[in-house]
């Protein structure tokens, strides 16, 4: 797609407003939402996402003639969107640690997306640049690509400890930290000094986390495309709904047990895909794609679609801690309770 500075300056600032909007006119005050609420905010972002595609969709085929950039677009938000869910099992798992309340997640989770943004789209810059430059970096992001769905495909979900965070131990040994709870506000004044809250010790863990998730999700979606406009905006439709999209799960992500073998196939198959355009365009002189978009998009589907299916019919595990899990504050309950309790 010919991109130029002032769409990239249009989708930007779109992005702006609707994250004031969102911050400063809808979530102004601190508050647990409700099932419907998220629910309808999640249909929002998600409708959002499919009408910027049909945009993408139609701008392709008015200039090429084409559907195929509509079509890999789709095929990245429905990738970036399946890992985010995947990824609502970490962020659950850290809110639980630090004993955060749920009326105070949503403003610890919109700066963590705001940081997000930027983080998403220096790692989108620095991948195409590196392929611009080196186009046997292809196999290297094929290659842990494919590493990652193994590993994903053998890990446990319960293998997360927020404690061991290095930017969190670092925040700790280095900045002055109020001993209150206090979640609503990310610095605070005592005896005339400035204190770092608990709060921004969970931005803090929620922002590094999310940069991990890069590493994963930027490779993944350039396997698809390596237009980086695409690449970005399908990074960026994915995590604008993540919030919406938490609230509405956080009290079933148990259920989703199945989901990382799904997403382990998934970008396996991207980490193939994008090894086996570079062997063969280099080495047998296949100049044509090796996978149409419309299949990419067909399989990647399908493989998501059979790892939800078990959701439907499979009773999750309890999300209750274990007795020797960290939890500093012992009376905040587990996620799922949580929601149940402030929902009443």
């Amino acid at each position: 797609m010919e991109v130029h500075w002032w769409h990239w300056a249009a989708f930007l600032g779109g992005i702006a407003v609707l994250l004031f909007l969102d911050l400063v006119v809808f979530h102004r005050h601190d508050h647990a939402p409700s099932l419907r609420e998220s629910f309808l905010w999640s249909v929002f972002w998600i409708g959002l996402a499919l009408v910027f595609n049909a945009f993408v969709w139609w701008w392709g085929w008015h200039l090429h003639g084409s559907s195929e950039a509509g079509v890999k677009f789709l095929t990245g938000f429905v990738v970036e969107k399946s890992l985010s869910v995947d990824n609502l099992f970490v962020f659950a798992v850290i809110f639980r640690y630090f004993g955060v309340s749920i009326k105070y997640q949503h403003r610890i989770l919109f700066w963590g997306i705001l940081g997000a943004i930027i983080m998403r789209g220096i790692f989108v810059a620095a991948g195409v640049s590196l392929i611009q430059m080196f186009e046997w970096v292809l196999l290297v992001f094929g290659a842990f690509l494919i590493y990652t769905g193994i590993h994903l495909a053998f890990s446990k979900k319960e293998n997360v400890h927020p404690e061991k965070n290095v930017v969190l131990r670092f925040a700790q040994r280095w900045f002055r930290i109020s001993p209150e709870p206090i979640f609503d506000h990310f610095f605070v004044r005592r005896n005339g000094l400035l204190h770092a809250t608990p709060g921004f010790l969970v931005l803090l863990v929620v922002e590094s986390t999310d940069v991990l998730f890069a590493v994963d999700s930027v490779p993944a979606v350039i396997g698809i495309t390596r237009d980086p406009f695409i690449v970005y905006s399908s990074n960026i439709w994915a995590i604008l709904g993540l919030r919406a999209l938490y609230f509405l799960l956080v009290g079933v992500l148990d259920r989703f047990e199945y989901l990382h073998y799904g997403l382990a196939a998934v970008l396996s198959f991207i980490g193939l895909k994008m090894v086996g355009e570079y062997v063969g365009h280099h080495y047998f002189d296949l100049h044509g794609r090796l996978i149409d978009p419309w299949v990419s998009l067909a399989i990647v589907g399908g493989i998501l679609g059979i790892s939800l299916l078990p959701t439907f019919f499979v009773k999750g595990k309890s999300t209750e801690s274990k007795p020797d899990e960290p939890r500093p504050l012992e009376t905040t309950p587990s996620p799922a309770e949580a929601v149940r309790e402030e929902r009443r």
